[in-house]
């Protein structure tokens, strides 16, 4: 399904980098959550993971943040269609957990966006999936 477009290409990069990924950075639960539709779907495309609705979104991130000290999100790479309300970024995630262990991730998001939250979000991980 198509979505009618909402949103400028600079609130677009707005709304992946300086909300939903700040957000999450911040370990704020309730800001990363209000970048997502309530029946949105989040889905980790190599490990086969869904996440349908904001519930289950939510038990995934309160897991998520549970599990690392420290969470950066860094380097981003975007590309933006705002004719179609789309998201790709490419980034690095360098997540510290509790022993000092450093994990660091090579991904890849692509968003549909409704209005200005997200409606769908599918990652590509380059390793074990985090986000469970």
């Amino acid at each position: 399904m198509q979505y009618e477009p909402g949103l400028s290409r600079a609130a677009l990069q707005d709304l992946a980098i300086n909300k939903y990924f700040a957000s999450v950075d911040r370990k704020d639960l309730e800001a990363t959550l209000d970048c997502f539709h309530d029946e949105a779907l989040l889905c980790t495309q190599t490990s086969f993971t869904r996440h349908a609705g904001k519930a289950a979104i939510r038990r995934m991130f309160v897991d998520f943040f549970e599990s690392y000290n420290s969470i950066i999100h860094r380097d981003f790479t975007c590309t933006i269609d705002d004719l179609n309300g789309r998201i790709a970024a490419n980034f690095v995630a360098e997540l510290k957990d509790a022993e000092g262990n450093t994990t660091l991730l090579h991904n890849t998001n692509f968003w549909r966006v409704r209005d200005d939250k997200f409606q769908e979000v599918y990652i590509y991980m380059s390793g074990a999936n985090v986000l469970v």
